[in-house]
């Protein structure tokens, strides 16, 4: 864990005082605790060879789970260097600039609003760990989701079989009632931890969050290693199926085969889990297959781009938006249907035009003040569908540039 206690680590320390951070290790923490002390209560771990392995296999659970979650948290994904630029200048023409980090987008590399930097193989943005996945936390990220369950059902069922023994200890058969006595067991057992009614009710609620925790991050491994064994990143099969719809769209004839796909599930696996933690590339520069080059994805990314561009329809603002999450005065429908994603909202003020790329049934996004030099990123995101409607008229619609013209 030396990797992130270092001292020039030290102020990435703040990232644990988020809410993301303090509901994870809340939940490890009940978790983990009531799952120790009720094992003790169950399968006490000095009297049997058993116990012992029980007991050390929890606590190996524990430590695997926030090992890998602290590095997953502090190691970070990889930052592409403030104003990069590839080695050859003509390169350039097949990568997005990016105006905030003042450079350009390496192969595989995203703009993150949150961290406020482009990130090495971009997979999301993670709430729970308050950091970006990618490039180099990708495995730790990983691990974490898989190890998580796995603690998670061998607490459960010490949780389960703790409850049971106590409860059937204390139960009494009449001729016609169960009468359950939470005070003392019925049978003569001295216990080192009590089990009274609180530790039940305790036992309860940390069975209750192992349970949860188990299908929702068994879902979300489920759904990373689908990407990882094709050595794709959930951004990149976003990208990949609206390069299909762009094809079918146009009717180019034209095939897009994705270039980070090794062909092989080893490998593409290798090249997110190593020996070291330590990813073999750099970030920058991938390996690819056969029949692909560094930028053949940028340059599918570059005609999305334009095709966006030209699909895009141009709207007036009838009504003021404060850029509220959740505004209720805009109907109950937008109200109840949000958005569920972090984008920005946009402040609409009446009279203004908005470029609107994509849409929901009562939400749209888009941008304003496209013709600024220096447009500021909150410029662009969601706002209610009910506050705009379509312009009439095609003259304030940009055409394309000659440049979009060719890459389309």
């Amino acid at each position: 864990m030396c990797s992130f206690i270092r001292f020039e680590n030290l102020h990435e320390l703040k990232r644990i005082c988020h809410w993301g951070p303090i509901i994870a290790l809340s939940v490890i923490t009940i978790c983990s605790s009531m799952a120790i002390i009720d094992s003790v209560l169950w399968y006490w771990p000095l009297d049997t060879l058993g116990g012992s392995i029980n007991f050390i296999l929890l606590i190996n659970w524990t430590v695997l789970i926030l090992y890998n979650y602290f590095n997953a948290m502090f190691v970070g994904p990889g930052y592409i260097p403030i104003g990069w630029k590839p080695e050859n200048p003509q390169d350039t023409m097949y990568l997005q600039d990016c105006r905030i980090c003042r450079g350009y987008k390496a192969p595989r590399s995203h703009h993150c609003r949150k961290c406020n930097r482009c990130v090495m193989k971009m997979d999301h943005h993670c709430p729970w760990i308050n950091n970006c996945c990618g490039n180099l936390n990708h495995g730790y990220f990983t691990s974490f989701l898989m190890l998580a369950p796995l603690g998670c059902i061998h607490a459960s069922v010490i949780l389960v079989m703790t409850m049971y023994t106590q409860l059937y200890s204390r139960i009494s058969f009449g001729w016609s009632s169960v009468k359950i006595d939470m005070s003392l067991p019925r049978r003569n057992l001295q216990y080192i931890v009590p089990f009274g009614i609180y530790a039940f009710a305790a036992s309860l609620f940390a069975l209750g969050l192992a349970i949860g925790t188990t299908i929702a991050v068994g879902m979300l491994f489920i759904i990373q290693m689908k990407v990882i064994l094709r050595n794709k990143t959930t951004i990149e099969v976003w990208i990949e199926e609206k390069a299909k719809d762009r094809i079918q769209y146009y009717q180019t004839g034209e095939e897009f085969s994705f270039p980070y796909d090794l062909g092989s599930k080893w490998k593409n696996f290798r090249q997110v889990f190593t020996w070291s933690g330590v990813p073999e590339t750099n970030g920058i520069v991938w390996p690819v297959r056969e029949g692909s080059h560094q930028y053949t994805l940028t340059i599918e990314q570059l005609k999305q781009k334009a095709d966006k561009r030209v699909r895009s329809v141009q709207y007036r603002v009838i009504e003021d938006y404060s850029g509220a999450c959740c505004p209720i005065t805009k109907g109950f429908k937008a109200f109840f249907c949000t958005p569920y994603t972090e984008e920005p909202r946009i402040q609409l003020r009446k009279g203004e035009l908005v470029l609107v790329t994509r849409g929901l049934p009562h939400w749209m996004y888009g941008n304003k003040n496209l013709k600024k030099k220096n447009a500021h990123e909150h410029e662009r995101g969601w706002f209610p569908r009910r506050c705009v409607e379509k312009c009439l008229y095609d003259s304030a619609t940009e055409k394309p540039t000659e440049e979009e013209k060719k890459i389309l």
